[in-house]
C-alpha cells in the first residue's frame, strides 16, 4: 500500500477488549469506549462484544455512536450544549452529562431528557502536564464542590469526574477519597457515577487487581450506583501503527530523514504533549550505529517526530514505522499545509490487510470552501 497509512491490528485490539471485559466482569462495573481517542467504527462491532457502548465529546461522536454502535449504551459530555445540539442528543444517546449547574437548569426539563448527571471536580489530580489536568486553577471543566447546593442534585440520576490521563490504578485508589469527601453525601440519592478516562488498563504492568479491588471496595461502600469507566487509550493501545516512508536525507550538522508523515499533520500530539512515539527496530539516540531526526514534510520548523537511532542507515524509500499509532492520531489528524491524510487498513486476525478509506484531494478541499469560483 501507498504510505502513509494507519495499520489497525485486530488481534492486539481484541485482547485489549478481553482484558476491559474480564474488569467488567470481576468488577462488575461498566466499560464504555471513549471516542476522542479512538473512532474508527469499522471495528465497532467487535468493540461492542465486549463493553458496554461508548462516550462522546461531541455532537458528531454521538451521532456516530448511534449510527454505527446502537444496540449499546451511548453517553455524552460537552462542556457546554445548545438548544439546537440538545434536540438532536435526545433521540440519539441514553445519557447526558452536564458540566455546569447552569446548564443543568437550563436543560433539565428539556423534552426526552436521558438520565442526566453532573460534572464535578473535586480538586485533586496527579497529571503533571497541565494541559491535560481539569484540576488545574480555573479549569473550565466539571463543578467545585463550594458552587454546588444539595437541592442542585434534585433529578439528577449520577455524576462524574475525570482526572486521570495514562495513570494506574492506584491513582484511582488514591482519587477516591477525595471525591467521596466531597460529594459522598449525595451519592445515596443517586443511580451511577462515572470515573471518567485516563484509566490505562491494558499498559503492560498496569496493576488490574488492584483496580479490581478498588472498584468493587466502591461498589461495598455504595451499593445502590452503578459504576463507569471510560477509557479511550486502553481500547486500542499499541493496538496500531503508522506506516511511513523516507523521503529524503541530508545533514547539516545532524542527519535529518524527511518523512511522508508529519507530526504536526498525523500525530498532533507528538508536538503538543509532547509524545514520543515508539518506532519498530529503532532505539534512543546513539544506543545504535545510524541516529537521524526525524521530520515531517510540511513547513512548520518544529515539525519533528524526534531523534531515534538504527542498526542500519536510512535512505529514500527505506521504510519506518511508528507504534501505538491507532489513539488520537486519526481522531485528531488534519490537512495542514494540504499534506494528504493518511488512509487507514486493519490487519484481521486471519493476517490479511484490508483498506477501510482512503483520502484525496477531494477530502482536503471539501474542509475549505463551498465550491469551485473562477474569476
Amino acid at each position: 500500500m501507498k504510505t502513509p497509512y494507519y495499520l489497525i491490528d485486530e488481534t492486539q485490539l481484541e485482547a485489549n477488549l478481553k482484558l476491559l471485559a474480564s474488569v467488567r466482569r470481576h468488577a462488575g462495573v461498566k466499560i464504555l469506549l471513549a471516542q476522542k481517542a479512538f473512532s474508527c467504527f469499522d471495528v465497532y462491532p467487535l468493540v461492542a462484544k465486549y463493553l458496554d457502548g461508548t462516550t462522546a465529546s461531541g455532537l458528531f461522536e454521538a451521532r456516530l455512536a448511534h449510527e454505527e454502535m446502537p444496540e449499546r449504551e451511548n453517553h455524552v459530555f460537552n462542556p457546554a450544549f445548545t438548544e439546537e445540539e440538545m434536540a438532536e442528543l435526545v433521540n440519539w444517546c441514553d445519557h447526558i452529562v452536564f458540566n455546569s449547574v447552569a446548564q443543568w437548569r437550563r436543560f433539565r426539563d428539556f423534552p426526552g431528557l436521558p438520565s442526566a448527571a453532573l460534572r464535578v471536580n473535586h480538586g485533586y489530580s496527579e497529571i503533571e502536564h497541565d494541559i491535560y489536568n481539569p484540576c488545574v486553577a480555573g479549569s473550565r471543566l466539571g463543578v467545585p464542590r463550594a458552587h454546588i447546593r444539595p437541592s442542585d442534585i434534585a433529578g439528577l440520576d449520577g455524576l462524574h469526574f475525570h482526572t486521570m490521563c495514562e495513570q494506574g490504578a492506584d491513582v484511582l485508589a488514591r482519587t477516591l477519597p477525595h471525591f467521596e469527601e466531597q460529594f459522598g453525601a449525595f451519592l445515596p440519592r443517586l443511580k451511577w457515577v462515572n470515573f471518567g478516562g485516563g484509566h490505562h488498563i491494558t499498559k503492560p504492568g498496569y496493576d488490574v487487581a488492584l483496580l479490581v479491588r478498588t472498584l468493587k471496595a466502591f461498589r461495598r461502600r455504595h451499593p445502590n450506583l452503578e459504576i463507569y469507566l471510560e477509557p479511550g487509550e486502553a481500547i486500542a493501545l499499541n493496538a496500531g501503527t503508522l506506516v511511513t516512508t523516507v523521503r529524503e536525507v541530508i545533514d547539516y550538522g545532524i542527519p535529518i530523514a524527511i518523512l511522508d508523515a508529519s507530526a504536526e499533520c498525523h500525530m498532533p500530539d507528538v508536538i503538543a504533549m509532547p509524545y514520543r512515539p515508539p518506532i519498530k527496530g529503532a532505539a534512543e539516540p546513539g544506543k545504535k550505529r545510524y541516529t537521524y531526526r526525524l521530520g515531517g514534510p510540511t513547513c512548520l520548523a518544529g515539525d519533528v517526530i524526534g531523534d531515534y537511532s538504527f542498526a542500519h542507515p536510512l535512505k529514500p524509500g527505506s521504510k519506518v514505522v511508528l507504534e501505538d499509532m491507532a489513539i488520537y492520531s486519526m481522531v485528531k489528524n488534519n490537512t495542514f499545509n494540504g499534506i494528504p491524510l493518511p488512509a487507514i487498513a486493519i490487519r484481521r486476525t486471519s493476517g490479511k490487510v484490508e483498506l477501510l478509506r482512503q483520502f484525496g484531494y477531494e477530502d482536503f478541499k471539501g474542509r475549505l470552501g463551498g465550491g469551485s469560483h473562477k474569476a
